[in-house]
């Protein structure tokens, strides 16, 4: 059987980069996307090579319907029909709301929420013609139960689950799941740049576990969704966030 496809957005950044390299190290075809502005993707592309993974990458703009339509077509012409789609982009603009302006909400509703849309309506189609496919969008443990000066960022995760639930109706009986992961506070460059007194004394005392995830185990929990053996689980959004949030 030929190397099933998956595509990762923003598989540059912390969390993006260990779907990468785990997905790859499960046989998969691999090829992310970046913002076309970003200046270091021939940099990243050298430095997983020089890890020995070969992954492709495609620029797009996710918050872009065109730009997106354009990094699937290149995909498909390159490498093949996408059989994995991973919504992983994201950005934070976070403030409180008294604080925060029209594009800093803009900004994190199109490229949290609308890239959803953007990406997955240009792979769906041959998934269901091809009777298997699986579309895993990443969202947030504050999704879930909001956070202090992230009305946008929680209201575009909140936002994706949504999205799977009601699309994941629509394609079930296509050999197609649709499921949203939540997760938590999560060891990356992002979260790790916090000011560590910040972590050990706000952050870190509210997850039972006692300790911040790690990107692998997120990684993980995407291999298992991509997986045949995940083939009865869809329309669901399975939380890893160290007990943090529980509902």
């Amino acid at each position: 059987m030929a190397k099933r496809v998956v595509l990762v957005t923003g598989g540059m950044g912390g969390l993006g980069e260990s779907i990468c390299t785990k997905m790859a190290d499960q046989g998969y075809t691999v090829v992310t996307t970046y913002s076309p502005s970003n200046t270091k993707s021939e940099e990243w592309l050298k430095s997983m090579a020089a890890r020995g993974y070969k992954f492709s990458a495609e620029p797009a703009d996710v918050a872009d319907y065109e730009s997106c339509e354009a990094c699937v077509t290149k995909v498909k012409e390159r490498v093949g029909r996408i059989d994995v789609l991973v919504n992983n982009a994201g950005i934070t603009r976070d403030m409180t709301f008294k604080r925060m302006t029209k594009p800093d909400w803009d900004a994190v509703i199109r490229t949290n929420l609308d890239s959803a849309f953007n990406m997955t309506k240009h792979v769906l189609d041959d998934m269901v013609e091809k009777g298997w496919g699986r579309i895993i969008n990443v969202a947030s443990v504050n999704g879930q139960k909001g956070a202090f000066g992230q009305t946008n960022y929680s209201a575009a995760k909140a936002g994706l689950h949504g999205f799977t639930k009601a699309l994941a109706l629509e394609v079930a009986k296509k050999g197609v799941t649709v499921n949203t992961i939540s997760p938590g506070y999560i060891g990356t460059k992002m979260v790790t740049a916090i000011p560590q007194d910040i972590l050990d004394e706000k952050i870190v005392p509210q997850i039972p576990l006692g300790r911040l995830g790690e990107p692998e185990e997120v990684a993980g929990l995407i291999i298992y969704l991509a997986s045949n053996e995940a083939a009865f689980v869809t329309g669901a959004n399975i939380s890893i966030n160290g007990g943090q949030h529980m509902y």
